[in-house]
């Protein structure tokens, strides 16, 4: 397959369920219009809230919102990533912050956990992911259209060894829904996902949030952004809900590989892990 057609929702998050569902299901509709191969929902498009909200309207991964999405994936006959929501899981006290993607028949055929939990200190406020979220421990690469896509979330992106086994996986294209901070967004946000890009010579896809969000009204950056292999812009986002969708022209991936080699030419057996393990 020499493009895959991706579109990118971006939206407001809110914390009323109903709400949040509705406007992405909208959006979802909206983007099909494009005939997109595949369309991306951002992370925690289901719900932002206290922590309590949080725990209290989590679901299952067969509850009302993904058994909705999936009926509309089989409807539309398109991939649904969807982004990311918290989930309950049997037998653990922590939720997961997961990314479903599910296939043109309806099926979840691929389930990302999100490895790095958000802690950090950002405008004043410290955020304590790791209170709500138990980290996935699993890097996945999922196929769309026979395409493979490396899956990660939001956060993920600051940790770029994590992005080089995606594409040693053989990801041309990597997915990072995300609902990432204003005051880190304005300076980070760009550039981590060039970045990422130019290092690993794939195609960086991120749908965002945009505006403020519960319980503190704190804003979040969007600008949801499409970056080519070659690690410039070709897509990106104006403030507020919307869709955005590019062709993603595949054969850029291996040209720019050819011109750079920069995969073939790594080194591992030099690079002693072991020793910064702890």
């Amino acid at each position: 397959m020499d493009k895959l057609k991706v579109s990118m929702v971006q939206m407001q998050v809110t914390d009323d369920v109903d709400k949040n569902v509705q406007t992405a299901i909208a959006l979802i509709r909206d983007a099909a219009q494009s005939n997109p191969d595949v369309i991306v929902l951002p992370e925690n498009f289901h719900l932002m809230g206290t922590k309590e909200d949080l725990f209290k309207k989590a679901e299952t991964i067969d509850g009302p919102t993904i058994t909705k999405l999936r009926e509309v994936a089989k409807e539309l006959g398109t991939y649904i990533v969807a982004g990311t929501m918290k989930l309950r899981i049997q037998g653990e006290e922590k939720l997961r912050n997961s990314c479903c993607v599910i296939n043109p028949d309806g099926d979840i055929q691929d389930v990302y956990d999100k490895i790095h939990t958000f802690n950090a200190r950002v405008g004043g406020r410290t955020y304590a992911g790791n209170q709500v979220e138990q980290s996935g421990d699993q890097i996945i690469v999922t196929n769309i259209k026979g395409v493979p896509v490396g899956l990660s979330v939001c956060f993920d992106l600051r940790f770029p060894e994590m992005f080089r086994i995606l594409a040693l996986k053989g990801s041309k294209v990597i997915l990072v829904p995300a609902l990432f901070m204003l005051h880190t967004g304005k300076d980070h946000w760009e550039v981590l996902l060039r970045a990422r890009a130019i290092e690993n010579q794939v195609y960086m896809v991120a749908p965002a949030t945009h505006g403020t969000f519960p319980p503190n009204g704190d804003w979040t950056y969007g600008r949801s952004l499409v970056v080519d292999p070659w690690g410039l812009v070709i897509a990106q986002a104006s403030d507020g809900d919307g869709v955005v969708t590019v062709d993603l022209d595949l054969n850029l991936v291996e040209d720019v590989r050819k011109r750079v080699p920069t995969l073939s030419q790594r080194r591992p057996n030099v690079y002693n892990w072991n020793e910064f393990d702890n």
